[in-house]
């Protein structure tokens, strides 16, 4: 077995599900990174355009790599649809059910560059990286034959979906790189076709389900999201209100999203993830509004300790929440809503006030009414008032 195999083999005892090797040089794709960017798609996340300059070749990262060792690691799971679709349980992404992805791939890469070290002698470290770094990984990771990319603008491997974390090590071994698919336009079809090495193939044809399955049109074309659309970004990235008309597109997703994930053919063979830190947390799989909107900040930080929803803070994850409870428009949910409207930050109240718009019957509208009588605060008054006169509750 020569060192490359080697250190493929070492990476899945290491519990990566994919690895592959690229040659470093200059990033892939960065031209349609850079006009995304210009685009403005980015929204509020203006670190990845200062990152800019880092990302055009990871020699930037680590002047003497040579390598890019890339690996998945799997985290889909099936869960019961009834939970998952009822309007009173707020829905979490599936990455976010375990423990922080970040934590544990970062681990396991620095473990393989110490294996990596002691095969070759070297004394220097090389550079892990698990999407916080400027490094395009998905287009890295197809570049070393993991995978191609999907309308949805995910990175699919051909046996197992898309269901993966990505990650890498910048090492300065000079590993034998794995073969790109090679993207070919076949006369008649509307998409290309990927074509691996090992004869696999991969495209999405003629389907656009991914597309179509975007409540908020976040998908603009194929290959084409609009961050400032996208359900994940609004509910994890964006740290101001949720624009008002996308509201009651969120459903009950508080934190990321999955369905254009879901609908994908490619993830009907995707295998349950088999780490055990990855496991789902009971607390996490669609918990009830009703417990959420009952947290404190302290009673967060206890329930999602260890997990990605820890990224919202309380008073993100209590935005989401509020906006949860007003597209399920129960009455139940009027009593902690005003709590909100009273106590809570301005971020919060003026999603909780959205939401007591939106309760079926009258307990919501009794609720503002009442906030407005006695508050005397002039921007918890603004938001109250803005409510009671663009509130319309279809659900009424």
């Amino acid at each position: 077995m020569n060192l490359t195999q080697a250190v493929k083999q070492r990476a899945h005892e290491l519990g990566f599900d994919l690895a592959g090797i690229a040659p470093v040089g200059p990033s892939p794709d960065l031209a349609l990174y850079r006009a995304w960017l210009d685009a403005g798609r980015a929204g509020e996340m203006g670190y990845l355009a200062r990152h800019l300059p880092l990302k055009q070749d990871p020699r930037h990262l680590l002047p003497d790599a040579r390598a890019i060792i890339l690996v998945g690691l799997n985290y889909a799971r099936y869960l019961d649809q009834r939970l998952l679709t009822d309007p009173g349980r707020g829905r979490i992404s599936l990455y976010a059910l375990g423990r922080d992805y970040h934590k544990i791939m970062r681990k396991a890469l620095i473990e393989l560059d110490r294996w990596l070290a002691a095969q070759t002698g070297r004394a220097s470290r090389g550079r892990a990286f698990v999407d916080t770094a400027p490094v395009l990984e998905r287009s890295w990771a197809s570049r070393a034959g993991l995978g191609f990319i999907g309308k949805n603008a995910c990175l699919i491997h051909p046996d197992q979906g898309s269901f993966f974390f990505l990650g890498g090590l910048l090492v300065p071994e000079a590993l034998t790189p794995d073969p790109p698919p090679r993207r070919t336009q076949t006369p008649g079809r509307n998409d290309h076709v990927w074509r691996f090495a090992d004869g696999r193939t991969g495209t999405c044809g003629g389907c656009t389900r991914c597309l179509a399955a975007c409540p908020t049109g976040a998908l603009i074309a194929p290959r084409q999201l609009d961050a400032r659309l996208c359900i994940s970004y609004l509910t994890i990235e964006q740290r101001g209100p949720i624009p008002r008309a996308l509201r009651p597109r969120l459903g009950n997703w508080i934190f990321g999203c999955d369905l254009c994930q879901e609908v994908c053919p490619w993830n009907r063979r995707a295998r349950p993830a088999a780490h055990p830190q990855l496991q789902p947390h009971p607390d996490r799989i669609a918990p009830p509004l009703l417990d959420l909107l009952a947290l404190d900040e302290a009673a967060f930080r206890e329930r999602f300790a260890g997990s990605p929803v820890m990224r919202a803070k309380w008073e993100g994850l209590m935005r989401n929440v509020c906006v949860a409870a007003g597209n399920w428009g129960d009455p139940a949910a009027a009593d902690a809503l005003e709590s909100h409207l009273w106590r809570s930050p301005l971020l919060v109240a003026e999603h909780a006030a959205w939401a007591l718009a939106r309760l079926r019957g009258e307990a919501g509208a009794r609720a503002l009414e009442r906030a407005w009588n006695e508050l005397r605060d002039p921007a918890r008054r603004e938001l109250i008032g803005r409510a009671l006169d663009t509130g319309a509750r279809p659900n009424a």
